[in-house]
């Protein structure tokens, strides 16, 4: 039971709290959501930091008419469970249950939908020019943080509102301790000061009254530079330049002080930004010692702080890839490791530990992440650029211009591809191969298990012009004995037989072959099965013995049916005039909601008992 929490529905229940009061909301909503993160895991660190804030938003502002934009999703946990989703909050990331980001389809008070980063404020400059033009009166906020600024996109976004004069604030969540605070007297006085409503009120009267003119763009500079000499602002000047108001930096996690700066800069008008200073897993004593760890730390006991962890059955793709690289490391002194701040998702960080000098965390910057590997290609290194898939979409277009149109030796690793899990479609890595097979000269390829990803791996250092594409999923591996297995020569564009057939083949990709072959042993000699390693290039000559051998042709992929596997066999023997029948199984063309991996394959038709569906299907057709 909780005092207060129990009792606020909506955000209007809060309007009417005591600073008091609003202290001992923020203390119990992080306790609820650390409560609910530990049987049903979730990103713990970042929601339990932005905590005062979003309490201060909805506080000061009237949502949903104001509009309130997150950025990235993953803080946005006390907004979900102020906005009348406190019981649903329970099911949050299961099958059924509510998303983990903001979603518009769930609710009137998530005002645009949300996954990855840096979009927050192109979204809400776009809500409040649309305010603007049909005379709406609403006010618009966006909330960005966790290295979200570092993204491209919202500096574009920023460079758009600043140059446009938008009615927009923007509230910095500021969780790098690397920032410090400024303290005194002096820095309290002024931010209050350039906060004040008869203060901003005298200040455009002044600037109304010089007009346009050399002398108000002297003064104006001035008045920054002394600003600037008073209090020093971390970034302040950097914003300005961009057309923005800079106040702060505040203690985001103080109420009262967020609560009152937040009402002192409702009605300024135009461009504005808030620099909040948060600690990342506030109220947590673990998840503040180690908010890395703590960014999504799974099943936890909420009482001790221990991690409960499932006990690992077979190495993770992530290892394999992680391990290999460092192998490749030691022959290779051009390999070199990039990562767009995914180094420990991704099993880099064991390659940063043993080869700090070759080793890149660019932050949140996909584009960047794959035109600097471009680059360091040219230059004559080696770069194993690694993305999640998902994320990778952001930068198609310097895959193509930077990277393929220059024949330069990227490889490209694309983890969490496929199904993704409690993350939902946001991150979901469906649509990688449909997109990157139409690339001239990029070579796409999936490993079914952890000896196929070494090989590719090899084969791809081994390369030597254009985009080598190595997609893999997020998880466990099939338990092959990878770290006892050579690497053996593997040809690209070489498909390989693991079982043959007298009826029906089954062409997989990926870890879907392995699934294949399960679901083929109910038909014993019936049933060849092939991994075809590449999408691209496919192994033409196989095709063809395929269709002059079988009566019918199943392609299995963990990618999107549309233009994948499918669309490329389907392409081929048209082409060709091969006269086989062919199914496709594969994500097919819809966004799948957040369940577990397991059942969302499942509702793909995706695992054993699925594909053996299909099979059954084919062959009760032809009787």
């Amino acid at each position: 039971m909780y005092e207060l929490l129990d009792s606020i529905h909506t955000p209007a229940d809060i309007k009417g709290l005591t600073t008091e009061q609003l202290r001992t909301l923020c203390a119990e909503l992080r306790q609820y959501i650390i409560e609910c993160c530990a049987l049903n895991p979730g990103h713990l660190a970042s929601s339990l930091g932005a905590v005062e804030i979003i309490v201060g938003m909805h506080y000061v502002f009237d949502t949903p008419t104001d509009k309130l934009v997150f950025d990235v999703g993953h803080q946005a946990y006390a907004h979900k469970i102020l906005t009348g989703r406190r019981e649903a909050f329970r099911t949050m990331r299961t099958r059924g249950g509510i998303s983990g980001f903001p979603n518009r389809d769930e609710s009137p008070y998530d005002a645009f939908g949300v996954g990855h980063s840096s979009t927050s404020i192109s979204a809400a400059l776009g809500l409040a020019e649309a305010a603007r033009m049909q005379q709406r009166k609403e006010k618009v906020v966006a909330l960005i943080g966790d290295g979200a600024m570092s993204g491209g996109l919202a500096f574009e976004g920023l460079n758009n509102a600043g140059a446009g004069n938008a009615d927009l604030l923007v509230i910095l969540n500021d969780n790098q301790q690397s920032i410090e605070s400024n303290t005194g007297a002096m820095h309290k006085h002024l931010l209050s000061m350039t906060t004040s409503v008869s203060y901003n009120q005298f200040k455009n009267w002044i600037w109304n009254l010089l007009g346009e003119n050399a002398l108000r763009g002297f003064l104006q500079r001035w008045v920054r530079a002394l600003k600037s000499w008073f209090v020093k602002k971390p970034g302040g000047d950097l914003f300005e330049s961009l057309g923005f108001r800079y106040f702060g930096p505040i203690d985001g996690n103080d109420i009262q002080e967020v609560v009152e700066t937040l009402r002192r800069l409702r009605d300024i008008p135009g461009p504005r930004i808030l620099h909040c200073l948060t600690v990342k897993g506030k109220g947590y004593a673990a998840a503040e010692a180690d908010p890395v760890t703590w960014h999504a730390p799974g099943h936890f006991n909420p009482q001790t702080g221990e991690r409960i962890h499932a006990p690992h059955l077979h190495d993770r793709y992530q290892d394999v890839f992680g391990a290999v690289l460092c192998e490749l490391a030691e022959q290779d002194t051009a390999v070199v490791g990039i990562t767009p701040a995914m180094a420990q998702g991704s099993g880099m960080h064991t390659f940063a530990t043993r080869f700090p000098d070759r080793f890149y965390d660019v932050g949140i910057e996909e584009e960047h992440a794959v035109t600097f590997s471009a680059g360091l290609a040219a230059g004559g290194m080696k770069p194993f650029c690694n993305i999640y898939s998902a994320f990778s979409q952001r930068a198609y277009d310097q895959i193509i211009h930077d990277v393929a149109l220059q024949h330069l030796p990227v490889v490209l690793c694309f983890d969490r591809a496929g199904l993704v899990g409690e993350d939902g479609a946001t991150h979901h890595g469906a649509f990688d191969l449909a997109a990157y097979r139409c690339i001239p000269g990029a070579i796409v390829s999936a490993p079914r298990n952890e000896v196929e990803l070494k090989r590719l791996m090899y084969a791809a250092w081994k390369h030597d012009t254009g985009p080598f594409i190595i997609r893999y999923p997020r998880g466990m591996g099939e338990g092959t004995p990878w770290r006892e297995t050579e690497p053996a020569p593997l040809a690209v564009g070489q498909a390989e037989v693991l079982q043959e057939g007298s009826d029906v083949a089954i062409l997989g990709l990926g870890p879907m072959v392995n699934r294949a072959l399960e679901a083929a042993a109910a038909w014993p000699g019936k049933v060849g099965v092939y991994d075809a390693r590449f999408l691209k290039p496919l192994d033409e000559k196989l095709l063809r013995e395929i269709a002059g051998r079988y009566s019918c042709l199943i392609t299995v992929e963990d990618g999107s049916l549309s233009g994948g596997l499918f669309g490329a066999v389907s392409e081929f023997c048209a082409r060709e005039g091969l006269q086989i029948p062919l199914e496709g199984l594969g994500i097919p063309d819809r966004f799948i909601s957040q369940a577990k991996q397991s059942e969302q394959y499942a509702s793909c038709g995706l695992d054993t008992a699925g594909i053996q569906k299909s099979l059954q299907k084919v062959f009760e057709n032809r009787k």
